[in-house]
């Protein structure tokens, strides 16, 4: 079982790196779901890390992986300048899952 990174910029690429794990950049949508499929694919793979703006590429790709996918857990990572999600994101997406307002 290994961690694998999808990665918009060299940068977390580079310090995954240091820290064992493997990982690729792109930048464009085609060159994304390419990489993620070929990531989910392989079943080593316990958990795909994904950069935000990656994500913002396409959520509704990722949504349905999530939602109909067993493995890997996928994780979105903020950039080195922060998240640009709301605050109480956590909040809402657990509302918005389970129906449950906490």
């Amino acid at each position: 079982m290994k961690f694998f990174l999808l990665s918009d910029n060299v940068d977390t690429q580079l310090g995954m790196r240091l820290a064992g794990v493997d990982g690729v950049v792109v930048h464009e949508k085609e060159e994304f779901h390419t990489a993620f499929d070929k990531a989910i694919a392989d079943e080593d793979t316990a958990v795909l890390l994904v950069t935000e703006k990656l994500v913002n590429l396409d959520p509704a790709y990722i949504e349905e992986y999530k939602i109909n996918g067993k493995t890997p857990l996928i994780v979105e990572l903020p950039d080195r300048h922060g998240s640009s999600r709301p605050d109480d994101y956590i909040m809402s997406y657990v509302r918005d899952a389970v129906g449950v307002k906490m």
